[in-house]
């Protein structure tokens, strides 16, 4: 059964979901926006050679999802109050409240129902609160039955520092529309640049039961050191020690054993 069949019936489908249906499936609207990019251990070729060899975590995490991209070239400015914008090559700035992706509302209703005529949301919007900007990467997603996505700042990769990347969840197995993130501005009086060809923000798969409260508020504090047993000891040993307490424990111990983990688990599969 493919990814793209209608909503109702995937939902009946997911319910027991086949082996080779995909955690998430991304629908491009935009005709010119890039694809979606699974994010890169090396954070894009940014890490360090040595952080990229012995940092598990660092890599695991910078890999955690797919790389979103704006959909077209564009700029800001903020002067503190008021949000200008203007496209790759212009030469004037022009106040920014609701932006269409070019060519993008004739193409939608080329395509969508009767009942959806005119219905073509902005690809770029200023919101009411000062500086917060809206961007649609010209992509809706879809997820597995109780999965949602999880929008968040590129991990370890770095970029400019005249805007921040909100965090959202969307729970994207109930919600179809414009997969979206919110900006906001840090800098005024500064164009700021986005550019299509570098990624933007990254979407994560979240299980929704992790984020529950239930979940969530079962946790406990030890409140001291006395209070560890023999085996927290041994296990802290095993990730602190150096090489001359511990000669089995060499640079990217924790790297080695973590992939070794994982092979396993996939040859299990």
């Amino acid at each position: 059964m493919p990814s793209w069949c209608p909503l109702g019936e995937y939902r009946l489908m997911m319910q027991s979901p086949p082996e080779n249906i995909p955690i998430v499936s991304f629908f491009r609207f935009f005709p010119r926006c890039r694809y979606p990019q699974r994010a890169e251990r090396s954070a894009a070729g940014t890490l360090p050679t040595r952080a990229f060899r012995f940092c598990e975590p660092v890599c695991a995490a910078s890999s955690f999802g797919w790389y979103m991209f704006p959909p077209m070239d564009f700029s800001l400015l903020w002067d503190g109050s008021e949000v200008m914008w203007a496209p790759a090559g212009a030469e004037t700035w022009q106040p920014l409240q609701s932006e269409s992706f070019p060519g993008f509302d004739e193409e939608f209703d080329r395509h969508a129902p009767p009942e959806l005529q005119s219905c073509a949301p902005p690809f770029l919007g200023a919101l009411t609160e000062p500086g917060l900007v809206q961007i649609w990467s010209g992509f809706a997603a879809r997820t597995r039955p109780g999965w949602s996505l999880l929008l968040r700042p590129l991990p370890n990769l770095p970029h400019s520092r005249h805007y921040e990347v909100l965090e959202g969840i969307i729970e994207t197995d109930q919600w179809f529309g414009p997969l979206f993130t919110n900006v906001r501005l840090t800098k005024t009086d500064v164009p700021i640049h986005f550019r299509s060809e570098f990624p933007m923000w990254q979407v994560q798969p979240l299980p929704r039961v992790a984020y529950a409260d239930d979940l969530l508020n079962s946790f406990e504090v030890v409140p001291g050191m006395d209070q560890l047993e023999k085996d927290e000891w041994q296990a802290f040993r095993q990730a602190v020690a150096k090489p001359d307490v511990d000669p089995e424990r060499r640079l990217g111990h924790y790297a080695v054993s973590a992939r070794k983990r994982q092979k396993k688990e996939q040859a299990d599969q």
